[in-house]
């Protein structure tokens, strides 16, 4: 499985924004947006001009990065969007939230979206009674997410769900956080998804 192995605070500093990378680390002073709220870089401090081509590109490496996505996968899931009917922007935000780990995330099942991914690629998770270790397994309305038996009594498990429990969970989403079940009631409208992306610049940038 590919995936970004680079230091995840240089993604938030570039993106200019916290995009939640290490959990609890981004609600604390240590959190590097909140030092050095400059692009790294030794240019970093300088003023840039944007163009209108800058401004779709960022609003697209954004989005990558706040669910830890690389542009292959993510250009696939924008030609999956665009195949569907509706909004493509809108299409394409609910599929990048039916990921699998993003779901386990937004459940309060871990506390960060690199955490979910690898709770669910160490098969701690089951989907509709079978344990999934795809962590872009893309989930229906109905699809219901529990911790696995076995791994209840894990001590990674009962940490993170300490640490989360006070976290609300999203209204297209029924969460029981006392049997560690997750059940998807519908897919989420854009209303009720609160991710810093800005869709339309996204479906601009690919359109060129």
């Amino acid at each position: 499985m590919a995936r970004y192995t680079g230091a995840v605070c240089r993604l938030c500093r570039r993106e200019g924004e916290k995009l939640f990378l290490k959990g609890e680390r981004c609600y604390s002073d240590k959190c590097s947006v909140a030092r050095r709220s400059y692009v790294p870089g030794q240019h970093g401090q300088g003023r840039k001009k944007t163009s209108e081509y800058g401004l779709q590109l960022r609003a697209k490496q954004r989005a990558r990065r706040y669910y830890g996505i690389l542009e292959g996968q993510f250009h696939h899931y924008f030609e999956m969007a665009e195949r569907k009917q509706g909004v493509t922007g809108t299409n394409l935000l609910r599929i990048l939230e039916s990921r699998l780990d993003n779901v386990v995330y937004r459940a309060g099942l871990a506390s960060s979206r690199a955490e979910a991914r690898q709770l669910v690629c160490h098969g701690h998770f089951e989907v509709n009674g079978h344990r999934t270790d795809i962590p872009s397994y893309l989930l229906k309305a109905g699809d219901v997410v529990a911790v696995c038996q076995k791994s209840k009594d894990s001590e990674k498990i009962k940490a993170v769900m300490e640490a989360n429990a006070s976290r609300p969970s999203p209204r297209w989403m029924d969460v029981n956080h006392e049997t560690l079940v997750a059940k998807v009631i519908n897919l989420p409208e854009r209303e009720d998804i609160d991710a810093p992306v800005e869709e339309q610049l996204i479906v601009e940038f690919y359109s060129k």
